[in-house]
């Protein structure tokens, strides 16, 4: 894996603060990430009879903050978790949930984990002391259900659509749609962050761009009313355009840029000081580079497809 820290990597300590809950919908919670990387949102779906966690955190001492604010806010429910992607902030919990509740990831999720969560494990250990801290005592586990293109689970008064939507930010992403009315993203949208590419070839290129773009134009299309992103505050649709509008424009200008540079290098010099001016105040810059990266690899994907 990448032989850096994370980047973005602050050194606070990457851990859930339950205190903070709040109800962003009917019966929808949310725990938020207060911009602290490597800690993301995190949704506790409540219905009649059961209720259904979004997200772990990293590591089995923020799942076990997170199953007990489950119990409270949904006593004598059944339990369900699921996760956004493979990535350990956001699944490296689920070891806690195993056995009181039921885990459901789609089929590309567990491939991700199976293939990937060891040498992340080793990668985030790197990171300090901070996030080593929070992955003391840490066992990757297999769910109980896997589905293929999408599932539904019937919480009482709430109905749950999971959907595999990647590859994008990773081969697993996957949605969770409430009620037709409230979307849970992952990080294939961030809430004044850029766009995290975890693009580190040659052991992990299973990023997608250009399908990325074509996946938030389709969630868009979809007209939530509320849209709770993989890390920044819980918003409306205009999340979603804005994380479609910084993606496409990275494509666009790297696109641009390369026909005038030849070196990967040149073009990031022309393209990280533009993406700095234009959305001034996001945070996390260091990951442009990775995205400017990964369209200056792929450039010819997109002209390939449209010919076939």
């Amino acid at each position: 894996m990448a032989d850096t820290r994370p980047p973005g990597s602050s050194g606070a300590r990457p851990s859930v603060d339950t205190s903070l809950v709040t109800e962003v919908a009917d019966g929808v919670h949310v725990v938020p990430d207060r911009r602290i990387n490597l800690v993301p949102n995190i949704g506790i779906v409540v219905g009649e009879t059961g209720a259904l966690v979004v997200d772990t955190g990293m590591g089995p001492r923020n799942a076990e903050q997170v199953i007990e604010l489950a119990r409270k806010l949904a006593p004598r429910r059944r339990l369900y978790l699921t996760i956004t992607h493979f990535h350990p902030e956001h699944g490296f919990g689920a070891q806690r949930f195993v056995d009181d509740a039921v885990v459901l990831y789609n089929v590309d999720q567990l491939d991700e984990l199976h293939r990937k969560g060891g040498a992340y494990i080793e990668l985030f250990r790197g990171f300090g002391p901070t996030v080593e801290a929070e992955l003391e005592g840490l066992e990757l586990v297999d769910p109980h259900i896997t589905y293929e293109k999408a599932a539904t689970i019937d919480l009482g008064g709430h109905r749950v659509r999971l959907e595999h939507v990647g590859p994008a930010h990773t081969a697993g992403d996957q949605t969770i749609l409430v009620d037709d009315t409230v979307l849970f993203c992952g990080d294939l949208v961030e809430a004044g962050f850029y766009a995290i590419f975890p693009y580190f070839p040659p052991q992990d290129v299973d990023i997608d761009g250009h399908r990325w773009i074509d996946t938030l134009q389709r969630l868009e299309n979809l007209e939530p009313s509320v849209v709770v992103p993989g890390h920044g505050e819980v918003g409306h649709v205009e999340r979603i355009a804005a994380a479609k509008e910084y993606i496409g424009w990275v494509r666009d200008r790297t696109i641009q840029a390369m026909s005038a540079h030849e070196s990967v290098e040149d073009v990031l010099g022309a393209v990280r000081p533009e993406a700095l001016s234009r959305y001034a105040g996001w945070d996390n810059p260091e990951w442009i580079d990775y995205g400017v990266r990964w369209f200056y690899d792929h450039a010819e994907s997109r002209a390939a497809q449209r010919d076939r």
